[in-house]
């Protein structure tokens, strides 16, 4: 899942951390490249020697260099990150985009109301949180199966920790 609860002796209460999915990691990112190179520059060996080669040569460095680029722009477009903390009575949620300003939700955990929008949302099963007079998003980027999987776990830990302590 991308999204994960960290529940170490470190914090008294659970952290949860949201980030977008990432199919391809760093070292399929490498092999991708290698493997675009390898294949565009196979026509090329029959070529050598001749002033063909130094005709195509460029374009298939320009694919080349226009694959790197545009999974590299795909990695930093991907990179976002939620996070819910509860310190005492006060929910945080801060959002950092990937580019722009960080956002930050703050509220009374008594108070707060987590709501699943099935439809009529920019997606479905669109995941919200109300409270101190205002509704923010939660889990955008996370796909509709796990937005319906965090709905109820994030229900649980609103019920579990606004209860009164005794």
């Amino acid at each position: 899942m991308p999204y994960r609860w960290d529940t170490s002796a470190s914090t008294d209460q659970p952290v949860l951390s949201l980030r977008p999915h990432r199919s391809l990691p760093r070292r399929g990112f490498a092999a991708m490249v290698l493997f675009a190179f390898t294949m565009g520059t196979l026509p090329l060996y029959g070529l050598l020697g001749t002033a063909f080669l130094w005709g195509l040569l460029p374009f298939i460095l320009l694919m080349v260099a226009g694959l790197w680029w545009g999974l590299e722009r795909s990695y930093k477009d991907g990179d976002i990150l939620e996070e819910l903390t509860l310190q005492d009575d006060t929910l945080r949620l801060s959002h950092k985009p990937a580019r722009g300003q960080s956002q930050q939700w703050e509220c009374n955990i008594y108070w707060v109301q987590v709501r699943s929008h099935a439809h009529g949302g920019p997606v479905p099963y669109y995941i919200t949180l109300t409270g101190n007079g205002r509704t923010v998003e939660i889990g955008r980027f996370l796909s509709e199966e796990e937005r319906q999987t965090l709905y109820p776990e994030l229900e649980a830990f609103l019920r579990e920790n606004a209860a009164p302590q005794r």
